[in-house]
Order: C-alpha cells, then structure tokens, then sequence
C-alpha cells in the first residue's frame, strides 16, 4: 500500500487483483485503488485480459495459482516482477528432490524462469533460491514484514515467555546474533565475543543470574557441544551459555533478551534482519560500527556501536547500559527510540528501488503519458511506511508466515500427488482391464459397421442409379478431398452454419485467449499459430491458408490483419456466405461482444437488406480507453502510434499510388459529432469485404517497403516509443474507417447490448469530402493488376510482401490457366484416338479348328457295316456317280480346297 500510493503519485495507475476478500479491501479503496477479487480452482484460471496492463506486481509464493495464465501465448510477454518474502520453498525444495518429485521441482523452476524479475528484500533469500535461479534475480532491501510479525507477536503473547522458556524473572540474558550468510569463521566469532564477555562473570549484580543465548544458523549437535566447550573454557558457569538454532524459536529469544548484540564482523549490503526484529521488539541492540549499520543506528541514539577492532569494550558498554542488573533508564529510553526506528527502515529505498525497477521493465506503449522521475516523488512518502492504514486489524490476529507458507506448499504437493494419483491409475487401468474393453469395443464396432455397409451397398444394387463417365466422378471425388483438406473443418461445424448469412471469424494466437472465444454457430474461430490451435474444434489454420504467417516477423507484425489476408486468400473454399465478420477476443475480455439481442438484431437487419452494402460495428473509438480525450480520429491515431500516424499513412500512400510529389493533404476524416470502429470488431458484404483486402494488401505493402530494413534490424519502427514488435497493428486497426467512408459505404454502430442501429457519417453528408477516385473498385482493381502482372511476368528478385499476401491474379494468368486447361483436354483426346486407332489396327488371326479324336476300332467296324447297309444300289451308285462327276470342282479347284475337305473328313 505505501508502494502504491507513491506510485500513484507519480502517475501510474493501478488495479488490485485478490485471491481472497478481507479487511485490506476497505483499504484499497480508501486510497483510490479498485479491487477484483478472482476465485481460482485447480484446474481454472481467471478469466482476465492481462494484455489491458503494462505490468503485474505478484506478491508471495501464493500466487502460484495464477502463473498458468501468464505461461501461455499471448500472456507471456507481459513484463512480470515477483517478489518473494518466504524461504519456505528453498527449504521444502530439498525434499522434492531427495524424494524424487523433479516433475513438481521442474514446475517451480519453470514458474520462476517465466517471471521478468524475481526480486527478494533480502540478499541471503537469492543464495537460499538458488537451485531456481534463471538470472532475473533482483534485491530490493526494505519491507515491514518483520516489524509487522514483531507487532504481532508481542500482541499475542501477553503472558510472561521466560516462565515458559525456564527463565527467572529476575534473570539476565544477553542473546548474541550474527549474519544470515553461514561461512568458516563464524565459530571464531563467537569465541571472541564470549571472550570479551566473560568479565561480566565477576559483576555483582550479573554473575549468578546472567544468560547468554547464541543464536545462529547452526542446528547439529556438534556446535553446540563446541559452544558449551569454548565457554567452559572461558571459565562460564555451567549452564549460562546455551546455543539456539535459527531454526527454532528465535523470535522467543528475542522477546524475553534484555540485551541484543551483533556478534558478526561480516560487511552487507543490507541492515541485518534479525537486528530489525529485535529492535522491533523493543531490545537494546548493540553492534559493531559496519557501515550497513552505522547508516541507521545512530550511537546511544537508537542503540549502541562499539568499534570492530576493538571488540573488549563491549562489557564496559553493557555495563553503563545496566544498572543494578537491569537495564537503566536511559538505556530504555534508546530502545523504544530503535523499535519506531526499525518500524520505518529503508522506507525510501524500496520505494526507489521498485520505481527505478518499473521504469527499465515496463515498455510503455505511445498513447500513454510516461511518469514522472523517481526524484519526483514527494519526501513524505518515504519517511513511513502507511501503518495508520492498517492500525485497526494490525494486532487482531497473529498467524506465522512460515507456518502459512508450509501449508500452502501442502497444498500444492496435495494437488500434485492426486494428479500422479490418478495417472498412475489410468496407466494401470490400460494395463488389464481398460485394454480388453477397448478393444471388444472396437471390434464390435467394426462388425456393425461392416453390417451397415453391406446393407447399403445391397440396397443401392436395387436403385436405379444415374450413369456418369467416370472422367467426371473421378474428378469430383479428387475436388472433394482437396476441399476437405483444405478446409479442416468438421462435418457438425458445416451442418451448424449452413444456411446462415453470416459467419464472425475471431483471431488468435495461443491457449491464453481461449476463454474468450465463442463456441456457438455463428461465431468460428481461426488461429494464427499452428501449435495454439484448440483441437476439438473447427478452427481454421490460417498459416497453412496463407505460407506468409508462417514467419513469426509477419505474424507478430500484422497481428489479427493476418486474419484477413488468410481467409481472402481463394475466399470460396472457406467461407460460403454472403456477409464476413471479425470480433477481437479482447472485445470479449472487456466485456464489449455482442449480446444474443445485438446478434439477432444484426441478423435481422442483414436479411432483410434494407441497408444495402454496409459496415457494421459494434466498438466505438470514443468509449475506448485509449481515448479518455475524446480526440478526432487522426490526432486518436497518432495518439496511439507515438505522433507518427499522419505523416506514416501520408507516405504509404504516395508509394501506393505511385506519387512523385509531395501530398499536401490526408484523406478527410471529419470531427461530425459521430465516431469510428476500433478493436477490427465488425461485419461486411463478402463481396465488399474482398474489395477492402484488394485495398488492404496494397496498403500493407507500401507500409512495409518503408518500415521493414529498420524495423527488423533494430526491432524499432516510429510508430512506437519502444521496441515494439506489432509496429503495424494500431495503424492497420484504423484502416478499415478510412477505406469504408472514402468507397461510400454505409457506416452503422450496433449497440452490443441492445441491438439498436445508429447511421455514422451519412452518405449525403460525406460529398465533397470523399476521395472516391482513389477507392473505386476499378481503380483498385487495375492496380491489382498491374502488380500482379509485375510479380507473374517480370519475377522480380527483391524482397516484396505483395505477392505473399494472397493470390496473384490478372487476365493473363487466366489466360494461361485456361490454355493449359485446353492443352490438358487436347491430350486427353489424342491420348483416347490413339488407343482406338491401335485397337483397329490390331491384327486379327483365323479362327483354328477343333480336333476330334477317331472312334475306337470297334466302333469303326459298326460304321462300316451300317455304310454298307445303307449304301445305294449298283444303277444308283453308277448314277450317283455321273452326278458327282457333274457336281465335282476341277482339280485345281480340289486342290485349294484340301484344307475344308480335311476338316470335313476329320469331322466324319
């Protein structure tokens, strides 16, 4: 909060975002913040469009839970900064990895690579995390979490903590602490401050009740065996040494110490944190004159410094700091001056370090005024932090941040191993039983399948069919199979839009814009990147309609323009209806779609074609966030392309209409009390919708002929303040106002809630001021032409968008297409006329006769007697034989029939 507010007064803007409502959000809006409050479970994620922020501050280790949205395109690369405050997972990180969970522990890993900066308000925390470091680690000293804890500790604790730790009352103690950083002297350390307080023993009013309490990171039995060895040594009664882990109860040690002293010569970067807590806690700190130190601890001030070289004045300052054995007054009154001390420590060098941290992140875009220098920010919210904010609930409750940061991480191991759980069991479910099963399925389902084909096929026998050449049906089955996989689409999607009138295409580009994406009929989604596309839909593949988005320069580049270029791109094949609509998922994210009322009104309208050939639009310029003005378009668009937007469409349109001169003037795009589209949210004719890609692709061109050589190089272009990669899209995100009111179209806003219809820019108002003899369709037709006739013709060798933008058609690409079609069919032909020409000339043999086998001999006797029996008499056969003499051929004529008569002998 004390953050924000000074953020807040240098001129940025922020929105809270919880996970869990309580007290802070009275707070927040006290001080001008809003406040959302998202509920996350398992497997959800909020239904937020980051994109509307220039950064995310995420604060804890719980926010893990919303990190899955920000790992997915286009989330990703929003400008991230984590701060981590709980060493909790370092520590549990250890046993993920003896335990063999690495997936849980790359799932961490992969969390702290995706965050911009990670930044810690301690330097020990980043050697603790790193097993997670990625290189985006950063330290910004300074946070009242340990004053806050302290607070609330000595609130909840009100009973006497030394009864309970086996303390008198009456009791001395002195607890030594030292660096959070382990290293090889520390035990050495502790040996010369023992040393140099082992005069104490002899004081009166010490030597029977005095405590000393090491504490420090060590925790084995070892070091405190030794401690108990060096201070025996020193000649310390039994039992008035006592060594405490770190680990343990510190915070009760510091509670119940009369007396705190830094025992670590070890120069830091930062105030030692635990002297924070015990000058929280009210105790009086004496340490040596580091310069960490002596930079908020001023000498019997807020506490007492000794020199580091000379370490044996200690007791002599312990010993002015007592009177008869307890603290004296003086010495209280410097340690209540400590505890307002470490309340407020390094106030100012947080706020500085996230303000200097946000200005090198944050990549602001044009349309946003930057804020003010870090030197700007006022004194007064540097000296506190805003504890008056929260001064009603500060001692309320008292929960350990440990303790709440280990149960968190239960939680996530919880969820984690029922996940494994429950793919250890799908896994062996497939292993048995869950194999048998599928598999009796499928057969099954292959029987009935096969039952019905033969059905059909015994059914379709005994209809009468029509008969077609086998030419057509061949070449009918090969266009429908280019058609289905070109299109990619599913039969229920084509069932679903056939016979509307209209389709709404709604571009993107990863998981993250998923939730915001329509499912019903009239709405189709198509993906500009091959690896975000949703699976169990229709979606279209718009790289693989257009080769160009492909390359990620162009996809970035263009953005949802893409969009349109893919589905112009032989327009037939995909879409099928008379009118086109595009929605950007980020009009659904805001809230700002059609409503079932606007898409039937709209529908309605469309059918009944009382408006003619017309632009709908359903998000108005002067309710755009970008535009709190309320500007005229062309201050609006330099506006939002960093003062450049007049002069950039200036030159394109010289170098698209061929210009030589100067152009003195833009098109006309007059202040009339109406507005414009925005946010690429809205409906044409298909046909018109063609016109504006021819226009477009021209356009884009030019655009990019100027832009390019730089843009790709340095990744700069003047139509952004920064590196930008999507340097065309706000200026293309206008374009489609500037071609719709110069080509006469009509221009309609539709209410997305209500559905009512209201006429912008009226056609009778616009003449005189339309430039129509640029944007008719004969002009823009011709110069299609002429480009494509270039890139068909002359194959030009330098780099040129235009032809990878769509099709490259003129008359003589027609021309030759139907050529080629007429050689193909020519060949045909000859190939058929000489088939039939070798059938006729094929040479045809005599049919050869059959062979007979002779009867048995048997049977040959038989034969002659019955010969005999029938035989004619002796004056017949005589006659018979003059007849044959008459009927008989010549001999020559016998001859050439020997062939015929030894077939008829064989026969006989």
């Amino acid at each position: 909060m004390t953050l924000a507010t000074a953020l807040l007064e240098i001129g940025y803007t922020i929105e809270v975002y919880s996970l869990k409502d309580g007290p802070a959000h009275t707070i927040w809006k006290e001080i001008g913040v809003s406040v959302s409050i998202i509920t996350i479970s398992h497997k959800d994620v909020p239904v937020v469009d980051w994109l509307n922020y220039d950064g995310i501050l995420l604060n804890s280790l719980e926010a893990k839970d919303v990190f899955s949205c920000f790992m997915q395109e286009p989330l990703n690369s929003i400008p991230l900064i984590w701060t981590v405050h709980e060493a909790a997972l370092a520590i549990r990180s250890k046993q993920y990895a003896s335990a063999w969970q690495i997936d849980l522990l790359n799932d961490w890993k992969n969390l702290f690579n995706r965050a911009t900066v990670v930044v810690f308000p301690t330097y020990a925390l980043p050697m603790i995390y790193s097993a997670f470091d990625a290189g985006n680690y950063y330290v910004i000293p300074g946070s009242p979490a340990k004053a806050w804890e302290a607070e609330s500790m000595m609130a909840f604790y009100k009973d006497d903590l030394r009864a309970k730790m086996g303390y008198g009352t009456d009791g001395f103690v002195i607890a030594v602490v030292g660096s959070e950083f382990l290293y090889r002297g520390l035990w050495l350390e502790h040996a010369l401050v023992l040393q140099s307080l082992s005069p104490l023993c002899a004081v009166d009013n010490l030597n029977s009740n005095l405590k000393i309490l090491i504490l420090s990171g060590h925790s084995t039995n070892n070091y405190s065996a030794a401690v108990e060895a060096i201070a025996l040594k020193l000649k310390y009664p039994r039992g008035a040494v006592k060594h405490i882990s770190t680990d343990g109860d510190a915070e009760g040690v510091l509670s119940i110490a009369d007396i705190v002293v830094y025992g670590s010569f070890l120069e830091e970067k930062s105030f030692p944190q635990i002297l924070v807590k015990a000058m929280c806690f009210g105790k009086l700190v004496i340490a040596p004159d580091l310069s960490m130190i002596k930079k908020y601890v001023d000498d019997r001030v807020n506490g007492y410094l000794f020199p580091k070289e000379n370490i044996k004045v200690l007791p002599q300052i312990i010993l002015r700091a007592t009177s008869k054995g307890k603290l004296s007054p003086l010495s209280s009154n410097v340690a209540s001056l400590a505890r307002e001390t470490a309340k407020n420590l390094m106030v100012s060098e947080t706020i500085d370090g996230y303000a200097l941290l946000l200005q090198k992140v944050l990549k602001l875009p044009s349309e946003v005024s930057c804020p003010k220098e870090v030197s700007e920010i006022p004194s007064k919210y540097k000296k506190e932090w805003s504890w008056h904010l929260v001064k009603d609930f500060l001692n309320s409750t008292y929960e350990n941040k440990s303790l709440r940061s280990y149960r968190f991480l239960e939680k996530v191991e919880e969820q984690w191993n029922n996940t494994q759980k429950v793919s250890s069991d799908f896994t062996n479910a497939t292993d048995d039983s869950y194999l048998f099963d599928f598999w009796a399925e499928e057969r099954y389902s292959e029987m009935v399948d096969s039952r019905r084909r033969r059905e059909e096929e015994e059914l379709k026998d005994r209809t009468e069919q029509p008969h077609e050449k086998w030419e057509d049906l061949y070449r009918k089955a090969k266009r429908a199979g280019l058609l289905r996989d070109q299109l990619h689409e599913r039969d229920v999607g084509e069932l679903e839009r056939a016979g509307q009138p209209l389709c709404i295409y709604e571009p993107y580009f990863g998981e993250g814009t998923w939730p915001f994406l329509h499912l019903n009929s009239l709405y189709r989604g198509i993906g500009l990147s091959s690896e975000g596309r949703r699976q169990w839909t229709d979606d279209i593949d718009a790289p693989s309609r257009l080769l160009l988005l492909n390359n990620p320069y162009y996809r970035d580049t263009l953005g949802e323009y893409g969009a349109f270029f893919a589905i112009a791109n032989r327009v037939d094949q995909i879409h099928k209806h008379a009118w086109i609509g595009f929605q950007s998922w980020r009009t659904t994210a805001r809230q700002a779609s059609l409503s079932r009322i606007a898409e039937k009104s709209l529908l309605d309208s469309i059918e009944s074609g009382s408006l003619g050939d017309t632009l709908y639009f359903w998000v108005r310029m002067d309710m755009d966030p970008r535009n709190r003005l309320r500007q005229d378009f062309w201050s609006f668009c330099d506006v939002i392309n960093a003062g450049n937007c007049k002069f950039a469409f200036s030159e394109t349109l010289k170098k698209m209409y061929g210009f030589k001169k100067d152009l003195d003037s833009l098109p006309s795009m007059p202040e009339d009390g109406d507005t414009w589209s925005v946010m690429h949210s809205w409906v044409l004719p298909t046909r018109s919708f063609l016109e504006f890609v021819m226009f477009s692709r021209m356009f884009v061109d030019a655009l990019d002929a100027q832009m390019y050589d730089d843009h790709y190089q340095t990744g700069r272009c003047y139509l952004s303040l920064s590196k930008d990669k999507h340097c065309y899209s706000r200026l293309l995100e206008l374009l489609i106002n500037v071609w719709a009111y110069h080509s006469a179209r009509g221009m309609v806003y539709i209410n997305p809630v209500t559905g009512m219809m209201q006429e912008q820019h009226t056609v009778n108002n616009r003449r005189g001021k339309m430039w129509i003899q640029w944007f008719t369709y004969s002009t823009l037709k011709s110069m299609d032409e002429d480009l494509a006739e270039e890139a068909d013709s002359d194959h030009p060798r330098r780099r040129w968008l235009w032809p990878s933008t769509g099709e490259v058609v003129w008359q003589g690409v027609l021309e030759r297409e139907k050529e080629q079609r007429a050689l193909q069919k020519e060949r045909r032909n000859q190939r058929r006329k000489e088939r039939i020409s070798r059938m006729k000339a094929r040479r045809k043999y005599p049919v050869i006769g059959r062979y007979v086998k002779p009867p048995p001999l048997e049977d040959k006797e038989n034969l002659n007697s019955t010969m005999d029996t029938i035989s004619p008499p002796l004056e017949d056969k005589e006659n018979s034989n003059s007849t044959m003499d008459t009927i008989s051929p010549p001999l020559e004529d016998m001859e050439n029939s020997n062939p015929t008569m030894d077939t008829i002998k064989a026969t006989k």
